[in-house]
């Protein structure tokens, strides 16, 4: 089986763990911290950091390009540090690409979104080289499994389909 790693941000971790480790070809999840300055990050010390998920996922049965359809279904990436009422930098949207192609569809993917309308406004999600990845603590990992009624900002949004440009249009916006 091949593996490939992907690296999202979408505020709260809790809540995209809970909702993207049932996918199909999810093979396991942790959560934590990345894209920041605090060398060996918690929850009461990670600075710039933002909390992220790290999937593991086996591209034969689930595309990057789908875990990233998922992942701006279920945030919103059009608010700046802020996902529901949790507000900071620590919340904001990011994609955190680990090769060149992860680089290519992140941008392919969030030409699409803007392009469809499915949120008010223009996506701000931070697309970013992934860096460490600071593990947090045992009480934050699977959090909604051992809490069901626990907090969450993340929903999945009945009839959110995301279109794919004509490949006119990402002709003309790579020109």
């Amino acid at each position: 089986m091949t593996q490939e790693r992907a690296v999202l941000a979408g505020g709260c971790f809790w809540g995209m763990q809970d909702l993207i480790r049932r996918y199909d070809g999810v093979i396991a999840t942790r959560v934590g911290y990345t894209g920041g300055d605090v060398p060996n990050a918690t929850y009461r010390n990670h600075g710039t950091h933002a909390e992220a998920i790290e999937i593991i996922f086996d591209p034969a049965k689930i595309s990057y390009r789908r875990l990233l359809e998922f992942f701006f279904q279920i945030h919103d990436p059009t608010t700046l540090n802020r996902q529901g009422n949790d507000r900071g930098t620590s919340y904001r949207s990011g994609i955190y690409f680990t090769s060149a192609e992860q680089k290519r569809v992140a941008e392919e993917t969030i030409a699409d979104v803007n392009a469809s309308g499915l949120w008010p406004g223009k996506v701000v999600t931070e697309v970013a080289a992934a860096g460490p990845f600071w593990q947090a603590e045992p009480e934050h990992q699977d959090y909604l499994e051992r809490y069901p009624n626990g907090y969450t900002c993340h929903f999945i949004r009945p009839d959110w389909k995301l279109p794919a440009r004509s490949a006119a249009a990402k002709s003309n916006a790579a020109e």
